[in-house]
């Protein structure tokens, strides 16, 4: 903790980050100044609303930026001691990330150097890690390359199926680091360097993952559309598309256990698999 407070930016479209950084700052002695959010061409899409007057923190200045040239700007009005970014979805230009006397930090949901990119929940599935990750770490002129200030695995259930399952225990570990992680930065701590090894990459999927197979195992197509479901409809490709009793449809979700009622029952490579959720393809 810094004394005295920080001035500090949240950069972010997610309201319930907002909600949960602000009251935590405040309480680890910092001030939240502002929220800088993004204008979004189809905010529908992204299937969440956005940062807008009515789902922002009450009591911080609420900028929405037209491009990412416009966030050095709007940052400089501020004079922010320190930025925290945490799902945003630019690449923020080095000129904006250097305003910041402290620096820029940003939180990542994935153990770095795995799965940088847009979206590394969806990879944990389709890799089958097991788990999700969050990492703290320095914003650099490139996306999820910058030292690391802090990380910390978050379990993975078979029962995940969406944001409101997974955000809660990522959030909760991504809040439980960010003690620590001000703690080095008010000492001045670079970070530590990326390693080489281990470095992927989570980017939009293509057609080479958009069809059901149902010949491989269960378990990989359950994670198939578990990782479909955690791409937002932000993708040019529509998937997980799957021939259903003769019908191309769209798997919505799936479970590996019988959960009864209306479930459709499907054979695999290995065994069943329980469709619980699917759409026309169309």
């Amino acid at each position: 903790m810094s004394d005295p407070a920080w001035r500090i930016v949240l950069i972010t479209t997610v309201p319930p980050v907002a909600d949960a950084m602000v009251p935590v700052l405040r309480e680890l002695g910092h001030e939240p100044v502002a929220i800088l959010s993004a204008r979004r061409a189809q905010p529908a899409e992204a299937g969440r609303p956005p940062v807008s007057d009515e789902t922002a923190p009450r009591g911080l200045d609420l900028m929405i930026a037209r491009d990412k040239w416009s966030v050095e700007p709007m940052l400089r009005a501020c004079r922010p001691d320190l930025v925290l970014c945490w799902g945003f979805p630019w690449r923020i230009p080095l000129a904006a990330l250097q305003v910041p006397s402290l620096g820029s930090v940003n939180c990542h949901p994935a153990l770095l150097p795995r799965h940088r990119g847009p979206i590394p929940l969806s990879w944990a599935f389709r890799d089958g890690d097991g788990q999700f990750g969050v990492t703290w770490h320095r914003m650099d002129a490139e996306l999820d390359t910058g030292p690391i200030l802090g990380q910390a695995a978050v379990p993975m259930h078979d029962d995940d199926y969406g944001i409101d399952q997974v955000g809660p225990r990522i959030g909760a570990a991504a809040i439980g680091l960010l003690p620590g992680i001000l703690a080095r930065i008010a000492a001045g701590d670079p970070g530590d360097p990326q390693p080489a090894e281990g470095v992927t990459w989570a980017g939009h999927f293509g057609e080479d993952y958009a069809s059901i197979d149902w010949s491989q195992p269960a378990r990989r197509i359950h994670d198939q559309v578990r990782a479909w479901a955690f791409t937002f409809g932000l993708s040019k490709v529509v998937g997980p598309i799957a021939d259903l009793d003769g019908q191309r449809v769209r798997l919505v979700r799936t479970l590996l256990t019988d959960p009864g009622g209306d479930a459709r029952r499907v054979e695999c490579g290995d065994g069943p698999i329980w469709v619980v959720e699917y759409e026309p393809a169309s």
